[in-house]
C-alpha cells in the first residue's frame, strides 16, 4: 500500500494522471527512500483516495502516476464541528491531531473571556494555517480521506450570535450541545435525545451516504476556566443544550475529545 499523502485537490480526477508532489510531500517520499514503481496513497483531503505509484524521483520533486480510487468511508455518519475555546501552549496542536482521528468535521477556535490564549490578525492566520497542517498530517496518519477544516479564530460572544441567526435562518445545526456545570443533562442522555429513544436512525449510518447528506452537530466548550456565565447564558438562550461529562473536572483540551469519543461510539456501534 505505501505511504499515505496529501495532495492538493484538483489532482486526483482521472486515472492515469501523472503529477509532481509538493515538497512536503516529495521529502516525505525522499526520507523513504523509495524507488519508481514503489506504491503510494494519494488524497485531496475531500473524500477523494487514489491508489498511486512513483514514477520518477528528482532531487526536490517527485513525480507520482494515479492508479485506480480507492472506495471506503472512514467518516462519522454525522458532522460534528467542535467549537473550542483555544488553549495555551502545545495543546491546541494536540486537541486539533486527536480530534482529527476521532473523526471531528471541524474545529471552530473561539477566543472566550477566559482564554489564556489571546490571539487575532496575522497571528491569529498562521495560527489557524499551522492547526490545518496538523489535522492533514493526523489524517494521513489515521485512513480519512477527509480533513477536517480548521475554521478563523472569532470571538465567542459574537461567534454565538451570528451561529444563532445562521442556524434560524437555515437551519444549519441538527444538534447543539454546550459543556455546563448548571443543570445539565449527561452526555449520553443528552445522544439518546437527539436519537429519539430509538437507536440508531438509517440515515444516519447509511454508508453510502453523501458528506451532503450527513446531519450536522455542534458542540460549545470553553477554555482553561471554563466559560463565564454570560457566555453560557447566551448558549442557553440561543437554543443550546447543557451538557455534562460527569463528576470529574476534565481539562479544556480533554472535555471536547471525551464528547468526540461519545458521539463516535453511539455513532459506529
Amino acid at each position: 500500500m505505501g505511504p499515505r499523502l496529501h495532495v492538493e485537490e484538483g489532482k486526483l480526477d482521472v486515472s492515469g494522471a501523472v503529477f509532481a508532489l509538493d515538497e512536503g510531500p516529495s521529502r516525505h517520499v525522499q526520507v523513504l527512500r523509495m524507488q519508481p514503481g514503489e506504491g503510494l496513497r494519494v488524497f485531496d483531503g475531500q473524500g477523494a483516495e487514489w491508489q498511486a505509484e512513483v514514477t520518477e524521483m528528482g532531487r526536490k520533486v517527485v513525480q507520482v502516476r494515479v492508479l485506480h480510487r480507492i472506495q471506503h468511508d472512514r467518516e462519522l455518519p454525522v458532522r460534528v464541528t467542535l467549537a473550542v475555546g483555544m488553549t495555551a501552549n502545545d495543546r491546541m496542536d494536540t486537541l486539533v491531531e486527536k480530534a482529527t482521528e476521532l473523526g471531528v468535521h471541524a474545529i471552530q477556535p473561539l477566543l472566550c473571556t477566559r482564554s489564556v490564549l489571546r490571539l487575532d490578525g496575522e497571528r491569529a492566520a498562521k495560527k489557524v494555517a499551522h492547526w490545518q497542517s496538523v489535522a492533514v498530517a493526523a489524517s494521513e496518519q489515521c485512513g480519512r480521506a477527509v480533513v477536517p477544516r480548521l475554521l478563523p479564530v472569532a470571538p465567542s460572544l459574537a461567534w454565538l450570535q451570528q451561529a444563532a441567526q445562521a442556524n434560524t435562518l437555515d437551519g444549519s445545526w441538527h444538534a447543539r450541545g454546550v459543556l455546563s456545570l448548571h443543570d445539565a443533562a449527561p452526555v449520553g442522555r443528552w445522544l439518546e435525545g437527539l436519537l429519539g429513544g430509538r437507536g440508531m436512525r438509517p440515515d444516519l449510518v447509511d454508508a453510502q451516504a453523501s458528506a451532503r447528506e450527513a446531519e450536522n452537530w455542534c458542540f460549545f466548550s470553553g477554555p482553561e476556566g471554563g466559560l463565564t456565565p454570560e457566555e453560557e447564558d447566551l448558549a442557553l438562550s440561543c437554543g443550546w443544550q447543557a451538557v455534562s461529562l460527569g463528576r470529574r473536572v476534565l481539562r479544556a483540551d480533554t472535555a471536547p475529545l471525551a464528547v468526540l469519543s461519545v458521539i463516535a461510539a453511539a455513532l459506529e456501534a
